[in-house]
């Protein structure tokens, strides 16, 4: 099956700096994706590229095997909800729905977007700019989802909204991916929501991909060992250490693991979504801190 989204050697920059370089990249059709990365990691660059919004520099990105950049017919099958989820602020949700009746002839479902805030109670004749963020970020996603897309790109919906506003966000972005064969590509900080509602992981750290798969295959092949210093040099059973740590007689290391088992002397942990992240951004740079990400210290 044709990925929703492949990207090879795509490259785009501002000046003399990468937003996105060397980024090699395939989404599966039907998944749901979440794109993390600390501020300034690319994840923006990249979904502009994405949906056609930018031009890249080098490489080349297609979307279900073509240049999104080609024409409306690729575009009528991208819903984009974008970081700051723009909206004309004096308009109100139904005239929004009107108004995307106008500009997405194609398949255009008027029907589902007022179903959706209907059953959130988000008033149809209140102009945007007086409702709450999290009203409004529910009205840009039933405007996406009215296009009926193939693919529905998300860019920190979810960042500005209070813990009550992001849990309804999500339930209402996987009640209705459930009901359709859309694939997802979500940016966010906040690990834990990535963590419940995600089964594909993409991972961008200055500028680059650093890791990619999906969300149960990569948790399984990484652990959390705890042992002795003396041993931490080498273990047997492990591929590779990406994060160690040290106390002077204890080491704590997340390994990919390898073929076999572990060493016996070593005690071994199933890793989080977010163990796992924190320590490919940690090896990948150092300065990445756990307050950035949402988690508490």
């Amino acid at each position: 099956m044709e990925p929703a989204i492949r990207t090879r050697a795509l490259g785009k920059r501002y000046g003399r700096t990468w937003a996105v370089r060397d980024c090699a990249l395939e989404v599966p059709a039907g998944r749901i994706a979440a794109l993390v990365g600390p501020n300034g990691a690319g994840k923006t660059t990249l979904l502009h590229l994405v949906v056609g919004l930018l031009r890249p520099d080098a490489g080349e990105v297609r979307v279900f095997g073509r240049d999104p950049r080609e024409g409306t017919s690729v575009l009528a099958d991208v819903g984009f909800v974008a970081q700051d989820t723009p909206l004309y602020r004096d308009f109100t949700a139904a005239e929004l729905i009107t108004m995307g009746g106008k500009l997405n002839r194609r398949r255009w479902d008027a029907a589902l977007a007022r179903e959706r805030l209907a059953m959130l109670g988000i008033p149809p004749g209140k102009p945007v700019g007086k409702l709450s963020g999290g009203q409004r970020a529910q009205v840009a996603l039933a405007l996406a989802l009215a296009k009926r897309p193939r693919l529905l790109l998300l860019d920190e919906p979810i960042a500005s909204l209070d813990p009550l506003a992001r849990r309804e966000f999500m339930q209402a972005l996987m009640g209705a991916v459930a009901e359709s064969e859309t694939t997802v590509l979500l940016s966010s900080h906040l690990l834990a929501d990535l963590e419940r509602s995600c089964d594909y992981l993409v991972v961008l750290q200055g500028a680059r991909v650093r890791l990619t798969g999906p969300v149960d295959e990569l948790l399984d092949t990484h652990r959390t060992l705890v042992g002795p210093r003396a041993g931490s040099d080498s273990v047997t059973g492990v591929a590779e250490v990406v994060r160690a740590s040290h106390t002077e007689r204890q080491s704590t290391l997340l390994v990919r693991r390898g073929d076999g088992p572990i060493d016996p002397l070593w005690t071994e942990h199933q890793v989080t979504l977010e163990d796992l992240v924190l320590a490919h951004l940690a090896e990948a740079e150092t300065g990445v801190t756990t307050e950035e990400w949402g988690v508490p210290a």
